[in-house]
């Protein structure tokens, strides 16, 4: 599978680029390859496809923060519209209606409004969910099923709202095209334009006789089970979404997205810092002292570390390779174990006594030597 292309590198736009920037751009591009423009040319639709996927993420602040930040795979395997979801390219103008206008302009331009072809392409609303993980899903990866209430196509009336799917008539304001043409007259001349037909609301057809089951609308509201596959190294906040996953709209047209929002829970033990885990461990001076091992917490259970004898309060060890996968790559993070020497609050006569006699002895005087490091150098050498 080719790699997908930067989206600003598509749109020739810089990653600094302004909304209005980024919208000539793709304005640009989508008149140049539109495939009406470009009939002999089987590439050209894939081009303006690809346009209107950048342009879906870029012209979006929250999915241009996002992709700005995890690339392609923080649009979780989605970006605009994306190719193979059953796309439409009379869908981008249904999208992109600021850009150009209610209706496709290349209809009247190139020839390809004849008949129902430039009829508008409804979308139905997003869905958006929050779901919960837990520190391993975070670091792994994980799939899990959700049940989510949406609206889905009616079956008895195969969506379209009326009585047993054959109630209808062709409307007769737009002689089914969902479209109305208005002729202009201009300094320029004659100019045609088109808008959706206000008496079917760019259907092209009229429901007669309303389905029982749906009344009418084309859709029922059902819970559905939905398997989403979460990859590795996502983050708090992180938002995925899932093409087509969301409602469909009223009689007719594409469902939009699931939206899923990640929150990440706090483990118990765990703390993240970006790919790696910190632990802290307490050990007593005694053990600091004379050496010892010590079980720790890890994503994959338990594991046992050595301790140095003469280990330093603020001594940070590391286990390669047991932290959290990389969102966009093949590596992953480290668990740090940030070791602190535990001094007791309350001592026996007999603890008090013992260690009177080994106040004043020379071995447990501090003697800090001049290349141990303070604890943000330490970190640093983690880090940097």
């Amino acid at each position: 599978m080719a790699q997908k292309r930067d989206y600003y590198e598509i749109l020739g736009v810089s990653k600094g680029a302004s909304e209005d920037e980024i919208k000539k751009a793709y304005r640009k591009l989508a008149i140049k390859y539109h495939p009406d423009k470009n009939p002999d040319d089987p590439s050209a639709e894939e081009k303006f496809k690809e346009a209107a996927e950048a342009y879906g993420v870029l012209s979006d602040a929250d999915k241009r923060k996002r992709y700005d930040q995890f690339g392609h795979a923080g649009m979780g395997g989605n970006g605009g519209f994306g190719s193979g979801q059953g796309f439409d390219i009379n869908d981008i103008f249904s999208q992109f209606g600021d850009i150009f206008g209610d209706s496709s302009p290349f209809g009247d331009m190139f020839g390809g409004g004849g008949g129902g072809g430039g009829r508008r392409v409804r979308r139905g609303t997003d869905l958006r969910i929050k779901l919960k993980l837990d520190l391993r899903e975070v670091a792994e990866g994980a799939e899990k099923k959700i049940k989510v209430k949406r609206y889905v196509s009616c079956n008895t009336c195969g969506g379209n709202g009326a009585k047993n799917g054959g109630s209808l008539k062709t409307c007769h304001t737009c002689n089914g095209n969902g479209q109305v043409r208005k002729v202009v007259s201009t300094m320029l001349g004659q100019m045609v334009s088109t808008s959706t037909c206000p008496t079917c609301n760019g259907e092209g057809k009229i429901v007669t006789e309303r389905c029982e089951a749906c009344a009418g609308e084309g859709r029922v509201l059902e819970e559905d089970l939905i398997s989403i596959k979460i990859p590795g190294g996502v983050a708090d906040g992180m938002q995925l979404s899932m093409s087509g996953k969301g409602n469909v709209p009223p009689r007719g047209g594409v469902a939009g997205d699931l939206l899923i929002v990640v929150e990440e829970e706090e483990d118990e033990f765990l703390k993240r810092d970006s790919n790696n885990l910190v632990y802290d461990l307490h050990i007593s001076f005694v053990d600091a002292a004379l050496g010892t091992t010590a079980e720790v917490p890890t994503l994959d259970g338990k594991a046992r570390v050595p301790i140095e004898a003469g280990i330093q309060g603020g001594k940070i060890l590391r286990l390669k390779g047991k932290g959290i996968k990389e969102l966009n790559g093949y590596g992953r993070g480290d668990q740090l174990i940030h070791v602190n020497i535990w001094t007791p609050k309350q001592l026996s006569s007999d603890e008090r006594a013992l260690l009177e006699k080994l106040r004043n002895s020379p071995n447990f005087q501090p003697k800090p030597g001049k290349n141990e490091k303070g604890f943000f150098e330490k970190m640093k050498d983690f880090f940097h």
